[in-house]
């Protein structure tokens, strides 16, 4: 016998006349590993492998213990041979990634094969996770490390067959079996004995990857790609977003220097937002920056703040954020890279499959399957609220220059997105108000989805609307911002309406409508008293609003520009004017015949004797109010009814709070809950609960009045009214009652801060 593993292994089958095929029979070993071991392809195989095959072979103690060992030399010699670690440089600034790198970590110590996809955006740093996870991990890999580029977004990416053959040369086999069924055996079979880290990055899909899957125990790999790879089973997945906003700029800092871009903080954060937080970009203005040490950090932000030439900008030697967004688009066919570019069009933050519809022009099916395929691309991302999808900033950006490439006649796209978002928009708000519309229309089937719509959709809405008006679409954007106004009672951000009343008081002007003018000019005047708190500014409007009034001769839009006059004068502290108009406003209202107007400039007045503390006849007022909506005398939607009843609750149920009559109070709030809840009225349901907790503390319940307050104080919060400092002292009270200071101590902050932004 000679002294090699594999001239052991042949003298001992001869002996016992066992052919190689018998030998696997019996050992579990296959054929093709027993050939490659006795020829020498193969010369240190695992001892649970020597095991079996002496087992078979009738070996006595010795003769075992001489092939073990003959193994175990043929191993050490193969460690010689293989570098124990392949992988690139790492990259020394990496930042942000230690969460990601726990997850890595976690994975690696399973102790059985463990398969991790990490996937994310071109420019995310998924290939230098990847290596930093190799540096960090590789000890626990007693046969190695391996780096394969899969090159997945290349034209011809590399075939499974070519990174086997490099692997078996890895491995030590110096001559591999000529054909690739053979070489994949080998690969297989060799890597089922080993514990290795391969890291397979850039990879194009499931096919390129599922070949060189094959792994022993204890062994991870690692697959990085721009795809989700979805395909893949029991595989692992790590998405890899952006980074947040501390981190971008530390990662500024780690390239650029960290004392020049801290002396800039405020400038190095818009750098780090233009940036869209993604570490390649960040990375290349880190290196213009170190590159040019005169430069200003202000000066790069300047220049990163042209949208037009912003991808641009983010070049640094052969490093280009464009070039990382084309090499996914090429992937894309004709119909994805269409959504793709004409997704660039769409206003807001996030979009649903209807307005991707829209844009692209085909069935809302078909644009949801493509949104799902751009998602797997990485080229788009979900967005927080299921069914809706985001892109990223700079991605954004990089689909509307190929839009302006290769559709340079795309404003009848733009305008129909517009026109349907503004179209959608006015029927979704005809569902509020006196007229409120009944039944479904359209996907909205009723006031609450009408509600949810406007809401989610409100920076698309919005944004087209400000597009519209500087397109000269004067009657669609009238339209939308006359339909909203009941909507904008109860809901929405008071930013927002001023903006689109003041839109609608143009779109009146350009137009030549004064009656139009006068309607706008009110709702912006209602926005500035009540929403905004700025009664002064309300007051300035309301002399244009009545001059526009007039001059229309409606009499009915005088009424309400005397109606916010007396608002705004009220909130400034001229109560005794406030008085004075409130009554003219009805005076007007009854001449026109508008009952409605009537009853809400009688609750005006009601709000002045509040004001001057004659509690008990501003409560009498409201309650009679109530009496009139109760009994159908008003010709009003259902829905508007029950919001109405909520307000005069709650005013009536105020007055009673300043009377000291806390019982009144807790069933006065409890009515006008049922009626905000049955209207969907986030304010007024706000103030229902804040009066039901504060007449529970008062009544000595602090327990229910503080699960009460709670819930006032998410509303509070959630839809931004200005009532939260209020609620937030009584529940700090509630917190104190029930024996817990610090939560007391936590509120009263929380009131002095949003008493503070109020102002």
């Amino acid at each position: 016998m000679g002294t090699t593993f594999g001239d052991l292994l042949r003298g001992h089958r001869q002996r016992v006349k066992l052919t190689q095929e018998e030998l696997a029979d019996g050992s579990g070993v296959s054929v093709r590993a027993i050939s490659d071991m006795e020829r020498g392809r193969a010369k240190g195989p695992q001892r649970r492998t020597v095991e079996a095959l002496a087992a078979v072979l009738q070996l006595d103690r010795d003769q075992s213990d001489a092939l073990v060992a003959s193994a175990k030399e043929g191993r050490a010699r193969r460690q010689v041979t293989v570098a124990p670690c392949a992988l690139p440089p790492d990259v020394a600034d990496l930042t942000g990634r230690e969460r990601a790198l726990g997850a890595l970590a976690e994975a690696a110590a399973g102790g059985t094969t463990s398969v991790v996809v990490v996937h994310g955006p071109p420019g995310a740093g998924k290939t230098a996770l990847a290596v930093r996870a190799g540096y960090r991990l590789g000890s626990r890999f007693a046969d190695g490390c391996f780096f394969f580029d899969l090159r997945g977004m290349d034209a011809r990416p590399v075939h499974p067959a070519e990174v086997v053959h490099r692997m078996l040369l890895a491995l030590g086999v110096e001559h591999p079996p000529a054909s690739e069924a053979e070489r994949s055996d080998l690969y297989r079979e060799l890597l089922r004995e080993r514990s290795t880290l391969l890291v397979l990055d850039n990879a194009a899909d499931e096919a390129q990857v599922r070949p060189l899957l094959a792994t022993g125990l204890g062994s991870l790999v690692l697959v990085t790609s721009r795809q989700v790879l979805g395909g893949l089973s029991a595989v692992a997945r790590l998405g890899l977003d952006v980074l947040g906003h501390a981190d971008s700029v530390a990662l500024l800092g780690a390239i650029a220097g960290r004392s020049r871009v801290a002396a800039e903080d405020s400038a190095a954060r818009d750098v780090a937002r233009l940036c869209g937080h993604l570490p390649l970009a960040l990375r290349i203005a880190g290196n213009r920056l170190a590159s040019r040490p005169k430069w200003t950090v202000a000066h790069l932000a300047g220049q990163l703040a042209d949208e037009r030439r912003r991808l641009t900008a983010l070049t640094a030697g052969d490093l280009q954020v464009r070039t990382a967004f084309e090499m996914s688009y090429r992937q894309l066919d004709g119909k994805a890279a269409l959504v793709f570019r004409r997704l660039s069009l769409v206003p807001g933050a996030t979009f649903t499959p209807e307005l991707a519809a829209v844009a692209a022009g085909m069935d809302r099916d078909a644009a949801e399957d493509t949104l799902e395929e751009l998602v797997d691309m990485s080229l788009l991302d979900t967005a927080d609220t299921p069914g809706r999808y985001v892109f990223h900033d700079l991605v954004r950006v990089f689909a509307g220059e190929r839009l302006a490439g290769e559709e340079p006649d795309h404003e009848d796209t733009r305008r129909r997105v517009v026109s349907w978002l503004l179209g959608a928009a006015t029927t979704a708000a005809g569902f509020f108000g006196p007229d409120a519309r009944t039944g479904s229309s359209g996907s909205l089937r009723g006031r609450e989805d009408a509600d949810a719509w406007l809401a989610a959709e409100t920076g698309n809405w919005s944004g087209a609307l400000r597009w519209a008006a500087a397109d000269g679409a004067h009657r669609e954007v009238l339209d939308l911002a006359t339909a909203v106004h009941w909507y904008s009672d109860q809901r929405g951000d008071g930013a927002t309406w001023v903006e689109v009343f003041t839109a609608g008081i143009a779109a009146a002007r350009a137009l030549g409508s004064v009656r139009d003018e006068a309607v706008q000019l009110n709702f912006l005047t209602w926005t500035l008293c009540v929403l905004q708190r700025k009664p002064r500014e309300a007051l300035a409007l309301h002399d244009q609003a009545w001059r526009a009034a007039v001059a229309a001769q409606d009499v009915v839009e005088q009424g309400w520009a005397v109606h916010y006059r007396a608002a705004s004068e009220m909130r400034s502290g001229a109560l005794d004017a406030a008085r004075v108009s409130a009554e003219r406003a009805q005076e007007l209202f009854r001449r026109a015949g508008f009952p409605l107007g009537e009853q809400i400039s009688l609750s005006c007045l009601a709000l002045v004797l509040h004001g001057l503390q004659r509690y008990e006849e501003a409560a009498g007022v409201h309650r009679r109010l109530v009496a009139d909506v109760r009994s159908g005398a008003l010709d009003i939607a259902p829905v508007l009814r029950d919001e109405m009843l909520a307000s005069l609750l709650t005013r009536t149920a105020e007055s009673l709070v300043e009377l000291g009559r806390w019982s009144e109070v807790l069933t006065t709030a409890e009515e006008a809950l049922g009626h905000s809840t049955a209207a969907s009225a986030p304010g007024s349901t706000c103030d229902a609960r804040h009066l039901r907790g504060l007449a529970l503390l008062r009544l000595g319940d602090p327990e229910r009045a503080r699960a009460e307050l709670v819930v006032a104080d998410e509303l509070a919060t959630g839809h931004r009214l200005h009532r939260a400092g209020a609620v937030l002292e009584v529940l700090a009270e509630a917190h104190d009652e029930l024996g817990d200071p610090e939560a007391a101590a936590r509120c009263r902050s929380r009131a002095a801060e949003s008493r503070s932004a109020d102002r």
